[in-house]
């Protein structure tokens, strides 16, 4: 089996180590780390996004994967950088104001930068305005906002409406998604998209950046 299966099936099966000595032979014999990322990682992890969707994997499975695989990115990302492999877009993620439960959002940020995006993780309890500012500083593609309240809800619309005070809406997308979030409160306040798990969420990202 090459590097790049070991890596794979490594992702898959959640074995960090066996991830680490394979990104570290293929560096070592001069494989492209852009490549090792293309063909190995997102691929592993696009597959966990799958296996998750289709309930034969859960969320243990898919954390012990998503840490095999942030190994692997660790070892790799000078050599990314060096060969100037772009992320496929920058990703602002946080819970909003007043909402202080930050797992599905962990899980979230684990998928998308799965998927190959930089992810700017914001924690938890993130106002309007730092969401905003956050997505001008760093020039985001998208902002994803996550809440497990019902009471913490509107707090995704007054941030919608703060992008757009910013002149920001329609360049900045956003995508909400929670326990108690629907399609339907999505397109009542103007969010580019809803998700209704970790996987479908980097999928939606995909998609509405046409990557």
């Amino acid at each position: 089996m090459g590097h790049k299966e070991t890596i794979y099936e490594g992702i898959l099966k959640g074995n960090m180590k066996a991830v680490e000595d394979a990104t570290k032979a293929a560096l070592a014999e001069n494989v492209a780390a852009g490549e090792l990322l293309n063909e190995a990682m997102i691929p592993a992890m696009a597959e966990v996004g799958r296996l998750f969707e289709a309930n034969e994997y859960y969320v243990p499975e898919m954390l012990i994967a998503a840490r095999a695989m942030k190994a692997g990115l660790a070892l790799i990302r000078p050599a990314l950088v060096k060969e100037d492999v772009k992320p496929l877009g920058k990703v602002v993620l946080g819970t909003v104001k007043g909402d202080l439960h930050d797992i599905g959002k962990n899980l979230v940020g684990i998928m998308v930068e799965g998927a190959g995006f930089e992810v700017i993780d914001l924690g938890v309890d993130v106002s309007p305005e730092n969401f905003v500012n956050t997505a001008k500083d760093k020039e985001a593609d998208v902002i994803g906002l996550s809440a497990l309240l019902t009471t913490t809800m509107p707090s995704m619309k007054t941030t919608i409406e703060a992008l757009e005070e910013a002149g920001l809406k329609g360049k900045v997308k956003v995508v909400i998604g929670g326990a108690p979030v629907t399609q339907k409160y999505a397109d009542e306040i103007g969010a580019d998209g809803y998700a209704r798990d970790a996987a479908a969420a980097a999928t939606l990202v995909k998609k509405l950046l046409g990557r």
